[in-house]
């Protein structure tokens, strides 16, 4: 699959979510909801995946 082609299924999911749920809602729902759909679509997602950071 190409970068492309993964790109357009995360906007399409995330489309879907946003016009489901509507706005006003808490990050953390649109986040599960996102999480959900991607996974319908055999990618592999992780949730809140800590990253290293180095500040100042």
């Amino acid at each position: 699959m190409t970068e492309d082609e993964i790109s357009k299924i995360i906007v399409d999911c995330a489309l879907k979510v946003h016009r489901t749920l509507g706005p006003g809602l808490l990050e953390s729902s649109y986040e599960e909801c996102l999480f959900y759909e991607l996974k319908k679509r055999n990618l592999k997602v992780e949730k809140q995946k800590a990253l290293p950071l180095i500040y100042e």
